[in-house]
């Protein structure tokens, strides 16, 4: 009898150990849904005048991954559009959090920015369509429901790859005489976006790159893949007839490392913006030659799908991975202009030749009278997460490099990447000293209007939330 009560308490806490340890054990489920527009013609974002798409290059997705650990559900949703609200995100979470039980807080949403994408936002004198609304919220809330019904024991691996060569800061120091008046009828800008590539007006990049591609992979327990996450700063490629919609090198990058890993259809590829807000394709010291439709995108995807699968395909996976999420919201002074501006911006419109379609510094003229009138200030929502030493934050904003760099640099979790476009839109995000520069990021408007010390304060929040998660 002594011995048995002995093996019994020697056993107890082994059961106990196992149960635990099968309870933290991760679980992954993957989903895309198709965004492409049902009806044609459709208005685009990306562009100060309404562009009219007829057709689809390639297809558009809203493409999810869901992770569980212990009693903890963390969902990715990654849409291919130029940038989604807070409104349609909030309100996707919600009806998927009624299906799905994962608390809207533990939903990280986000756009990829492809310039060819249905107008989901009002912007410039883009309209959206409000049944393509309706369908694009049901369409991100399915991604995550079909992902969460497919949860099934998985592991996980991370890693950063490199690749400098496809990302170019776009705001330039010019010579003098290289600085055209801005839509404000001002000569002040000291740097100038998209100067002309291989001029002798070049001076210097205004600022740095950041030439990561971080992974997050995904595996099923018998080690065929699962989902991949990646990160790269480009602000989007481009090379599109005018009137295709395109997922651009976002969704042709998921079709590649699809490809390389020899996954199967159940397999979801998925490639997030980081912090781009300044950074571009182009080469502006040696210009590449005209490239024909698509090509150039193929070929950005396949450089980044090639040093991904390089970067995984040695890896070693694990199972036992906890997961934590924080989320908090900020509220954000917005620039309004002074009485000058005011009274400048009023007699351009006016003088407007056709209400119906401004030209660019009329639109600038109507941006500064709406912003005159509306609120001061502004709530914007951040979150940061912890997959074992993993970190990912996620901002609403087109992040500036140098933003996102430091965020890598200061991270306790390492490593740690930024998820632009997220959870809603907010404009550019420059540093205070890119603000001093002025150019076109900074140009005051409903794609660039939060307070100038608008970076420090979110990252102040980031590092908050970091530094606990950490812990």
């Amino acid at each position: 009898m002594f011995r048995l009560t002995v093996l019994l308490i020697v056993l107890f806490p082994l059961t106990l150990f196992a149960a635990e340890e099968e309870k933290t054990r991760l679980q992954a489920g993957a989903a895309k849904v198709n965004i492409n527009p049902r009806n044609y013609p459709v208005s685009m974002t990306g562009s100060f005048q309404d562009r009219q798409a007829t057709s689809a290059h390639d297809p558009l997705h809203a493409r999810a991954l869901v992770l569980k650990s212990g009693k903890t559900e963390i969902a990715f949703v990654v849409c291919d559009i130029c940038l989604i609200s807070r409104d349609i995100f909030d309100a996707a979470k919600q009806q998927a959090s009624v299906k799905t039980g994962i608390p809207t807080s533990q939903m990280l949403t986000s756009a990829t920015h492809t310039h060819t994408a249905p107008t989901s936002v009002p912007l410039a004198q883009c309209n959206p369509s409000p049944e393509y609304v309706q369908f694009l919220t049901e369409s991100i809330a399915q991604s995550i429901i079909k992902a969460h019904g497919r949860l099934e024991p998985a592991k996980v691996a991370w890693t950063v790859a490199r690749e400098p060569a496809e990302v170019n800061n776009r705001r330039w120091y010019v010579k003098e005489g290289g600085i055209r008046p801005n839509p404000f009828g001002k000569t002040t800008d000291k740097v100038r976006m998209n100067p002309p590539r291989g001029s002798d007006l070049l001076v210097k990049p205004a600022g740095p790159t950041d030439p990561d591609i971080s992974i997050l992979s995904v595996q099923y327990a018998d080690g065929r893949p699962l989902a991949l996450l990646a990160n790269y700063s480009l602000h989007y490629v481009g090379g599109l007839p005018p009137n295709q919609l395109s997922a651009d090198y976002f969704g042709e990058f998921a079709r590649q490392i699809k490809k390389q890993l020899g996954a199967d259809d159940t397999f979801i590829g998925i490639m997030s913006n980081g912090a781009s807000g300044d950074i571009n394709n182009y080469n502006f010291r040696e210009p590449r030659p005209r490239a024909a439709v698509f090509e150039r995108i193929t070929t950005v995807a396949k450089v980044i799908a090639d040093r991904t699968y390089q970067a995984v395909k040695s890896l070693k996976y694990r199972s036992d991975v906890s997961l934590e999420m924080q989320e908090r919201t900020i509220d954000l002074g917005i620039r309004k202009p002074n009485a000058d501006e005011v009274k400048y911006a009023q007699k351009l419109l006016a003088d407007a030749k056709d209400p119906k379609r401004l030209t660019i510094n009329e639109v600038y003229a109507r941006e500064t009278v709406r912003i005159n009138k509306g609120p001061d200030s502004v709530n914007l929502k951040l979150q940061a997460l912890r997959i074992g030493e993993l970190g990912i934050v996620a901002i609403p904003c087109e992040v500036f490099a140098e933003i996102g760099l430091e965020i890598k640099q200061k991270s306790p979790l390492k490593p740690t990447f930024v998820i632009a476009l997220a959870n809603g839109y907010n404009g550019y995000l420059p540093t205070p000293e890119q603000h001093i520069l002025q150019g076109y990021e900074t140009w005051r408007s409903g794609w660039s209007y939060l307070e100038v010390d608008a970076s420090n304060k979110i990252n102040e929040q980031v590092f908050q939330m970091l530094n606990q998660l950490a812990d």
